[in-house]
């Protein structure tokens, strides 16, 4: 199957510098989170603790389901654009694309050692629904996405919540919560084990659950139509055509984000089932979050584009390194946050997590421009293209 807007040789370099931004927005949350141990200090001052609710919800609101939306989106564009020069040379990607998720399975393994909420182990296993849709038309393949974002199991929730009104089904078997004692303990075997095991379980739980599973193997669908349409390369040829896309997305985005945000609270008042009004902001949130997740990859795109990327260039390095940012992330955010290491959750709330979340930020930035004076890939980087193309004549 051929498709208009092939593209080009070389990086995509406002792709780049929009994964750069998601991951920073991941290491923000991901710390004013505590890595998922949601332990705080009480906060004496009242003009403190006014400050930590305020940044709390904020950057709940500009990245939680966004950052992690722009991944899959990403992921998917990702995979067709290793598919399609695989195909330019004359060979199928498919088997080493599916060796490739079984190595992106194993960083998730040893991500999910320090941090219970990982996501790399959920990519690797959602990938697989790319491979029997690779070939299928563009409208077929956009259907299919359609249909999963519009959360089909919670919509048999609903059902199921109308026949029984009274029924109020334990839907989480295994939660974060099991994982706290080990978190905050000073073994870090034990926090190991607890994290690989209870807390893998509980974050596959929450996103099975919540809508999570769905709505990120759509997006890995999107993210391969937009690659197919050429979408995030604008050339002299369909500079006008990418950018009124982009813009006409932005323009319907925006309004239909700003209506579920404000629409969401009265929805939810109005439904008396918990296991309905559970199911219902499982649904409203996975549109909302998509809707302002377009919103963002618009906005940001659009901006790169008019300013030749003048600032946001400076995302490009790390945004190239994206898994070893994630990763390090983790290993680093375990020991700044657990008992095993220097237990600062007992210590920071909201403001001063940001604080050292911002600096961490910076230093993996610094690093990933050092590092890209010397090399092609990033450190884990390099060892996933090597072991990806292991055998091959040529990587």
């Amino acid at each position: 199957m051929e498709h208009k807007n092939p593209p080009a040789n070389g990086r995509i370099l406002s792709v780049d510098a929009l994964r750069g931004f998601a991951v920073m927005g991941i290491v923000l949350l991901h710390n004013i989170e505590h890595f998922n141990f949601y332990s705080f200090p009480e906060t004496a001052s009242p003009l403190l603790a006014n400050l930590d609710q305020h940044l709390w919800d904020l950057l709940f609101f500009l990245f939680s389901g966004k950052a992690y939306a722009i991944f899959a989106l990403l992921f998917g564009f990702t995979f067709y654009l290793q598919s399609h020069n695989c195909e330019k040379r004359g060979t199928d990607f498919r088997n080493r694309y599916m060796w490739r998720l079984v190595l992106l399975l194993g960083f998730g393994f040893i991500n999910a050692s320090f941090f219970p909420g990982e996501i790399l182990v959920l990519y690797a296993l959602l990938g697989f629904v790319l491979v029997p849709v690779r070939h299928l038309a563009d409208k077929t393949v956009a259907w299919i996405a359609a249909f999963l974002m519009l959360q089909p199991l919670e919509w048999g929730k609903v059902a199921y919540a109308l026949i029984h009104p009274e029924a109020n089904p334990q839907q989480m078997i295994f939660s974060l919560a099991d994982v706290y004692p080990q978190l905050g303990g000073n073994s870090f075997w034990e926090m190991v084990k607890v994290n690989f095991v209870t807390g893998q379980l509980a974050s596959l739980n929450w996103a099975w659950c919540y809508g999570r599973v769905f709505q990120t193997a759509s997006l890995f669908m999107f993210g391969m139509l937009l690659g197919r349409k050429g979408l995030f390369r604008p050339t002299d040829g369909n500079h006008a055509q990418v950018t009124r896309f982009w813009l006409h997305t932005c323009l319907y985005a925006l309004p239909c984000a700003v209506l579920l945000y404000f629409l969401k609270d009265f929805i939810y008042t109005q439904i008396e089932n918990p296991f309905l009004e559970a199911t219902m902001q499982t649904i409203w949130n996975s549109w909302y979050n998509l809707a302002f997740m377009l919103v963002i990859v618009s906005g940001f795109l659009l901006l790169y584009w008019a300013n030749k990327g003048k600032v946001m260039q400076l995302l490009v390095p790390y945004g190239k390194m994206s898994l070893t940012d994630y990763v390090t992330q983790s290993i680093v955010g375990s020991f700044l946050y657990f008992g095993y290491g220097l237990e600062l959750h007992r210590h920071l709330g909201t403001t001063a997590s940001l604080l050292v979340g911002i600096a961490f930020f910076l230093l993996q930035l610094l690093f990933a421009h050092w590092w890209f004076r010397h090399f092609k890939r990033g450190p884990l980087e390099t060892i996933w293209h090597r072991l990806t193309w292991i055998g091959a004549k040529k990587a």
